[in-house]
């Protein structure tokens, strides 16, 4: 066919085949679909044209089906409407099972390999965000959209099930519909264990005994804590701090979710220890290590092992800070309210006087007296014996409590630097007190041990003589008294293969704890937990002691109290 000129019409060309006209495009779904011409054209059958977004969200049709549709002429992808949408949709997520299929795969549940104490980080990405755990092997994942860490886990390893570890939601994938069923609520319950109020109040009062999923019995409370390498001087300080009672109701009932991650971590685990309805009969602080490690610029880690009472000072000053405590304002937060006491010190230099024989005694010229904040009180041990009994074998002094509380009765005064220093402990004293009885010191050669045996009563420890007395504050001559709640020992274990001279002794700590519900206590040593005898308890190198103030007994402005009722 020849080229028409310009000007020529269209009708005076021959052959000229007429343009088609172009087709309504309707979007009536109620309109019937046109039947297919019958027959075929060039060998090919004759398919309605259809858009590729009416096929994909109408049929669901996947990405094999969409490229057979395109080759069979089923699909038009010149269509100018769609150019910037995608040719193959998401896969639509299902809003719930379908009919009679609701405990679908939740039977492929293995409970006895679910862990949640451990850092909820993703095994793929190794990010902390949105994390689900699979209920099937336990493993940690990130989302669950079509592209996520799950949803590839759902499909190459037909693990179905996951829990998401802040939302405590379950679901299952590839469908996406979250689980309802009330058979999961105890999965719930481990993953965050809480506990309502009259449930907390009743932990001292009603003995009770739980099992796990190997038909163990266990003591909520009274468990065994991993040692994952060297976190054992960790494991004693945080068990000792779940048996202070207002720290513990504080910490599993206050809502700290705006708090920073030290104060959550700790509430779950002490929540974790106290769970009545655990796993397994033991827990792992991996979580809070953690946080710990990098707060305190590794300076206490699980793998080196570090000073209970360094890491005590260390975790309850971050922890006064955590709940919203104040560095100015003393008692502004739990932590303060419940340790913090009142010391006064007076100090005076040591003159080079030839007439003065006692270089400890204070003379007439002006003290210097100051008044401080403490949280945990240092008791000095006296020097250790140089010389060996008569049948050659090393004594094992032994010293009264009391006899080093003496240090803070104001009369006895100590060498310090260029000074001599007294301490007076002022009302009103704390609710708990917290003891550290010095057993190391270091020198430029080597770090000495002190293995002086210091006896004390678990119970009834007046505290009266060593504070000031008060009118105004307290009843003179009323005892105070306080008793045992936690002590932390020391044992030294020799190493086997160490020649070396002062580095053969390796440090074991452990913590006994009083269950007041039965008025009983058991020793625990990482894992291992076992009863004791209360009257043997000071048998150990004792080296932190927590002692909480008797109730019932006068408190502070108990004075003052008096005279307004009068």
């Amino acid at each position: 066919m020849s080229k028409r000129h310009a000007l020529e019409p269209l009708e005076d060309v021959a052959d000229a085949p007429s343009p088609a006209s172009k087709r309504a495009r309707v979007e009536d779904e109620d309109m019937s679909t046109p039947e297919p011409p019958s027959g075929t054209t060039n060998g090919h059958l004759m398919l309605p044209r259809v858009r590729d977004r009416d096929v994909i969200d109408i049929l669901g049709a996947d990405a094999e089906e969409h490229a057979e549709l395109v080759e069979a002429g089923a699909l038009d992808e010149d269509d100018d409407d769609d150019e910037n949408e995608p040719a193959i949709g998401a896969p639509r997520r299902q809003k719930a099972p379908e009919a009679g299929y609701t405990d679908l795969y939740l039977d492929t549940i293995d409970r006895k390999v679910l862990d949640f104490d451990f850092e909820k980080l993703c095994s793929v990405t190794l990010s902390n965000i949105n994390v689900y755990a699979c209920l099937v092997c336990g493993k940690y994942f990130q989302g669950r959209g079509p592209k996520s860490q799950a949803y590839f886990h759902a499909l190459d390893e037909n693990h179905h099930v996951y829990v998401n570890m802040e939302t405590k939601k379950v679901y299952v994938l590839p469908e996406g519909y979250e689980v309802l069923s009330k058979s999961l609520e105890d999965i719930k319950f481990v993953v965050d264990p809480r506990l309502s109020k009259s449930e907390v109040a009743r932990l001292d009062k009603d003995p009770k005994v739980s099992w796990d999923l190997s038909n163990r019995e266990y003591i909520p409370g009274f468990i065994g804590m991993n040692n994952i390498k060297a976190n054992d001087y960790f494991n004693v300080v945080i068990q000792a701090l779940s048996h202070v009672v207002p720290l513990r109701n504080y910490f599993m009932l206050e809502n700290l979710s705006s708090r920073p991650q030290l104060a959550q971590r700790f509430s779950t685990l002490v929540r974790k220890i106290w769970n009545p309805r655990a796993f397994k009969t033991h827990v792992s602080p991996h979580e809070l290590l953690q946080d710990i490690a990098l707060r305190s610029s590794k300076r206490f880690t699980l793998t080196d092992q570090s000073d209970p009472v360094d890491f005590l000072s260390w975790f309850l000053n971050n922890l006064h800070l955590a709940v919203g405590g104040s560095k100015t304002k003393p008692g502004s937060s739990i932590i303060q309210k419940i340790f913090q006491g009142t010391l006064k010190v007076e100090s005076q230099e040591i003159t080079a006087r030839a007439d003065a024989g006692d270089r400890l005694r204070f003379e007439d010229a002006a003290v210097k007296t100051d008044i401080t904040k403490f949280l945990v009180l240092t008791l000095d041990l006296p020097a250790a014996p140089l010389f060996q009994d008569a049948l050659e074998k090393n004594i094992i002094p032994q010293v009264p409590l009391t006899t080093i509380l003496n240090k803070y009765n104001g009369l006895h005064a100590q060498e310090k630097m260029k000074n001599r220093v007294r301490y007076r402990l002022l009302h009103p004293l704390p609710p708990y007190l917290l003891f550290h009885i010095k057993r190391f010191s270091k020198n430029k050669f080597v770090s000495e041990r002190n293995p002086t045996i210091v006896t004390f009563p678990a119970q009834s420890l007046d505290m009266a003589p060593y504070v000031e007395p008060n009118p105004k504050e307290y009843p003179p001559g009323e005892p105070i008294y306080y008793d045992l709640v936690a002590n932390i020992t020391h044992e030294a274990v020799k190493k086997k293969d160490d020649s070396v001279e002062g580095e053969q002794d390796m440090k074991v700590w452990r913590v006994q704890l009083k269950d007041r519900s039965r008025d009983e206590w058991y020793g625990v040593q990482d894992l291992f937990v076992e009863k004791e005898r209360g009257e043997t308890l000071f048998t150990k190198e004792s080296y932190v002691q927590v002692w909480e103030r008797r109730r019932g007994q006068a408190g502070p402005n108990a004075v003052n109290k008096g005279k307004a009722k009068a």
